[in-house]
């Protein structure tokens, strides 16, 4: 892929993933917003655009951390790889880190109040994402691979209740942009994943693990509004509906 003004951050990430350091390194959002292209984004950051380009293509010919090639997957695959993979890890770190931040309010929010408005946001976080991979596990994943079937047999495909992939897709993009507000927030309030000078073991814990959901998160949204979604729209449109 060449880079241009206009190249989008979700295609650069889409094609290559170790891209994403650099972004998050900018404090460029690549999953939610990677819809903007490298333009946008530096006029928002005040970044040159030589020097961004220049951080992005070191990353890519470097033979470091090499990461799947989502992009080369098909759809149904895609899906399969995020339910055992990211919507498994929120459904195991999320109570654990929980117990983490319930133990912190109760020992340390008179000092630090803000690690309960943490637990408050991720509790909500915890309790629609749950809702959201339940509608991708019920819903959306299961379409996608009877469509592949579909596909596959050269048979038709029955309209669905949502009449277009595309509409439960802009619900999902919408939660999406929600979680990445509500982490946006998380970070803030933590100083980056930063605990205390003073801070102890559980509270050493709970903002190493609070770090890794973020970027587990991120990866995740990443795969499926920059890579899996487009794929599905595009499987889509090779049928005709029947009703």
């Amino acid at each position: 892929m060449k880079l241009t003004s206009k190249t989008t951050i979700g295609e650069i990430v889409a094609d290559d993933f170790k891209t994403a350091a650099i972004f998050t390194k900018f404090h460029i959002d690549f999953c939610c917003k990677g819809h903007r292209t490298i333009e946008e984004v530096c006029k928002k950051r005040d970044i040159e655009e030589s020097v961004l380009i220049e951080h992005i293509e070191k990353a890519r010919s470097s033979s470091a951390n090499q990461s799947f090639d989502y992009k080369s997957w098909s759809a149904d695959m895609i899906a399969d790889y995020i339910t055992k993979t990211h919507h498994k890890y929120i459904e195991e770190k999320s109570p654990i880190i929980l117990q983490y931040l319930d133990k912190l309010c109760g020992v340390h929010g008179a000092i630090h109040p803000e690690l309960h408005e943490i637990h408050t946001i991720f509790s909500k976080s915890y309790l629609d994402l749950t809702t959201h991979m339940k509608r991708e596990e019920l819903v959306v994943f299961p379409f996608i691979k009877r469509m592949k079937i579909a596909h596959s047999k050269g048979t038709e495909l029955e309209t669905p209740p949502f009449l277009s992939i595309e509409n439960p897709i802009l619900t999902l993009k919408e939660d999406h942009l929600t979680e990445g507000e509500r982490f946006r927030r998380i970070a803030a309030l933590t100083n980056n994943f930063t605990p205390p000078i003073e801070s102890c073991n559980t509270y050493k814990a709970a903002f190493a693990m609070l770090e890794e959901f973020d970027k587990d998160l991120k990866k995740h949204i990443h795969l499926e509004n920059n890579i899996l979604f487009p794929k599905a729209i595009e499987l889509e449109k090779t049928f005709e509906k029947v009703s």
